[in-house]
Order: structure tokens, then sequence, then C-alpha cells
């Protein structure tokens, strides 16, 4: 007696041993009207084996793609539906390339420093300068999730360095925007903004 180790991999295990023993019966059959009415009978012991899935969309679709894979793609019929090629079964999937900007400052974030950029480049008016407003609330916010104590003017400078000094806000006549802000960090964390500004 052989043991299930000793014998051949299970393509599809979940089906077990006797669908697959089915499997290949129908694919020696000679005859393709018998080949196909074996396969159609064979879809349908598939299908019973899993009824909670009846209700999943394509499912006579997946269990004839399971069929074609089972045969290792050599059985020979009309099958119903566009099947599995074999080559998608073993294609590896596309590299992602991921972005790796590089930032002045981190804490900022690459997309606050694209949007001082566009700010540079808008006309002068009230809808740029209220474009800067939000600019140095968003500054703010997000310096404060690194200081207890947000620095004013150390923002006001950081704006100015990232737009190539083409806006200039004086600290002492700028009115910085307000907001609650109870951050969660450590004292590592706020002497690591302090640091990065050093270098």
């Amino acid at each position: 007696m052989k043991y299930n180790t000793q014998k051949e991999k299970l393509i599809l295990p979940e089906y077990g041993r006797n669908i697959h023993n089915m499997v290949d019966y129908c694919v020696k059959l000679e005859d393709k009207e018998q080949r196909t009415k074996c396969a159609h009978s064979l879809i349908g012991i598939m299908g019973n084996m899993f009824p909670h899935l009846r209700n999943v969309n394509d499912f006579k679709h997946i269990l004839w793609d399971h069929l074609a894979i089972m045969s290792d793609f050599k059985l020979d019929i009309d099958y119903p539906y566009e099947i599995i090629k074999k080559e998608e079964l073993v294609a590896h999937p596309r590299k992602i390339e991921y972005s790796r900007p590089t930032m002045k400052y981190r804490h900022y974030g690459k997309t606050l420093e694209r949007m001082i950029e566009k700010a540079v480049e808008m006309e002068d008016g009230d809808k740029k300068n209220q474009f800067i407003r939000l600019l140095v609330h968003q500054m703010k916010k997000s310096y404060s999730q690194w200081n207890r104590e947000p620095d004013n003017e150390d923002i006001l400078n950081d704006l100015e360095e990232l737009s190539g000094g083409k806006i200039k806000l004086d600290a002492d006549k700028y009115v910085m925007p307000t907001f609650k802000s109870s951050p969660n960090i450590s004292r590592n964390r706020s002497r690591a903004i302090k640091n990065q500004r050093r270098r």
C-alpha cells in the first residue's frame, strides 16, 4: 500500500485525489465528445464540493479554470469559458518602482514642498496670499507633530528656504495660525528635527 506522501503531488489538493484521478481519466478518453461530457460531469461534482461558494461571481468560470489546471492544460475540449493560460499561472508580478523623493525637511513631506513651489509660481494677489496662509498653517501642524512648542520664526524661515527665498514673511508682523495640538512625541523625536535643521 502506498502512502499519499509517496504518490504524485496533487495540483489542487482541496479537490482531493479522487477528483484528480477522474480528471486524468477524462484527459485519456479518445473521443472528444466523451471528454466533454466527462468534463461537464466533473464540473458538477466539483461544484457540489463547495456549495457555499455558488453565489460567488464567476463560480462556474473558476471551476472550469481549476479543471484545466488539474489536467495540466492537457484536456482537449471546447471550454464554455475562456480558460486561464498556463503562462499566466507562473508569471511573476511586474516590479513596482517605489519613488524615494528627496526632501529638505522630512517632517513637512514632499507634497508640501511641491505646493510651496506652486505658490512661488502664482501671480501676486489675494488668491496667492490665502494659499500661502494655508501652507503656513499646514507647516505649523506638521512641525507640531515633532515638537511640543512650534517655533513660528523657524517655520517662516523654512518657508523662505523651501521657496528659494521668494516667499518672505516677517515673523514680527505675520499673524501665525493657532490651533490646539497635543502631539504624542518623545524627546528623541523632538531633538531629531532640531538636529536636521542644523545640518
